[in-house]
């Protein structure tokens, strides 16, 4: 559903104002939660849930790595099961090192904060995970993967770099890279849709990014407006790599159920193996939001959101150009074989028409001026962050050192789980 006031449309009324801001606000709290909390609330409700899609989709088989939506609490893990994250090269590193000033994004394992380490006095985004929450809904190869798509950034210009990682015996900690630019849905959510050019700009250096991955073999799986970030320059920065999935060759596939209900490529509602053009279905949808405002399928229904992704065809208003149009119809193709960037992946999108005013050599050395100016003063500028994470209190616990906690035996079998997390880049990454 669109929902645009065009000038030469009707006045709306006061009746279809208040059905617009309520179909915002829903949509808006969906977006928040994530797709396993989503999808628990909506399995308590006895309506969508009797919709053959979604009884097809809840009713999901063991796929080949932790289900997403699996709830189920797990038993700790047992030696042989114990998840070694890699080399544990930055074992030293502790909370009492930062300074936690804010609290800057929230999951559902945890809290992101801005902090400032208090030798070097730089400031960084760190994310703290809870182990027991990870390990109740057996998560723990989504952290490797995130960890390890983390450590495989070379300093792409618009992928969030590592710096380090460390944990104690409740908690893992990401020390990343701090961007206060405001997510693209947080620009998306005060703007309503963006024009052309901008949205072009931002959906390059998307597709250069997940290009780059695609390099590497891995496949994103979730992109949406909430993980892209604004830098303080107003470039894109792709974060949250816990859904990614790692060693997918050019024709290689998985089958794992996962992402973000407005987002779903028709083949993962389908359960059919798919392979890095979900990466492609994601562009397009977030491409349409920026030019449109709401995610090109979405319904507040979301068995019937479901169903449109599945069988409804794209519909889209004359009021973009031709090879916008054009672009979305190749992105949102439902079927994949015949999707954009199916043949020659990233090459594919760089060559589209509706990226012929990009010059990439410019746009990948950041030499293209962004469309948009965060206008940010410094690191302490928390405008673009919403008041809803600024305004929560900073946890004391988050700030404690492992020997300050009191080593159950619950928290001794977490800390066995997530062996050699820690790390620290190599001593001659900083001469």
């Amino acid at each position: 559903m669109t929902v645009r006031a065009e000038a030469s449309g009707p006045t709306l009324t006061y009746s279809k104002m208040r059905g617009v801001v309520a179909i915002l606000i829903a949509f808006m709290k969906q977006r928040r939660m994530g797709l396993n909390d989503f999808i628990q609330k909506i399995a308590t409700n006895s309506y969508p849930c009797k919709h053959p899609e979604v009884q097809s989709i809840l009713n999901i088989s063991q796929p080949e790595e932790p289900e997403l939506m699996n709830a189920n609490p797990s038993p700790p893990p047992s030696p042989s099961q114990q998840i070694n994250l890699g080399p544990s090269s930055n074992p030293h590193a502790t909370p009492s090192d930062f300074h936690f000033l804010k609290v800057i994004g929230k999951g559902s394992f945890g809290k992101v904060l801005l902090a400032r380490h208090k030798a070097e006095e730089e400031f960084y985004a760190v994310k703290v995970l809870q182990k027991k929450a990870i390990l109740k809904k057996k998560e723990e190869k989504h952290i490797m993967s995130e960890r390890n798509v983390l450590l495989k950034n070379v300093k792409h210009p618009f992928l969030v770099g590592l710096h380090f990682s460390f944990q104690t015996a409740d908690k893992l900690y990401f020390v990343l890279d701090y961007i206060n630019g405001g997510e693209l849905f947080y620009h998306l959510q005060r703007e309503r849709c963006f024009l052309e050019p901008r949205a072009r700009f931002y959906a390059a250096e998307i597709a250069s990014a997940l290009g780059y991955l695609h390099s590497l073999n891995i496949v994103y799986r979730d992109l949406k407006p909430e993980n892209i970030l604004l830098d303080s320059q107003g470039h894109i920065i792709l974060t949250d790599f816990g859904l990614c999935k790692e060693n997918i060759e050019h024709n290689g596939t998985t089958s794992t159920f996962c992402g973000t209900p407005e987002y779903l490529a028709p083949e993962v509602l389908h359960k059919q193996p798919y392979d890095r053009t979900v990466d492609w279905w994601c562009l397009g949808a977030v491409l349409y939001e920026m030019l449109y405002g709401l995610p090109p399928f979405y319904s507040r229904n979301t068995a019937e959101m479901y169903d449109n992704i599945l069988n409804k065809p794209l519909q889209l208003k004359p009021n973009i150009t031709n090879s916008a149009r054009h672009l979305l119809e190749g992105l949102l193709q439902k079927d994949r074989t015949k999707r954009v960037g199916a043949k020659e992946d990233f090459m594919e999108i760089k060559n589209h028409i509706f990226f012929s005013p990009i010059n990439w050599d410019d746009l990948i050395n950041k030499k293209i001026t962004p469309p948009f100016n965060p206008n940010v003063s410094g690191p302490s500028d928390l405008r673009h962050f919403d008041p809803e994470f600024t305004d929560e209190p900073v946890p004391s616990s988050i700030g404690q050192s492992s020997d300050s906690i009191l080593i159950t035996a619950s928290a001794q079998e977490a800390a066995e789980a997530f062996l050699g997390f820690s790390y620290a880049p190599p001593m001659d990454s900083f001469l």
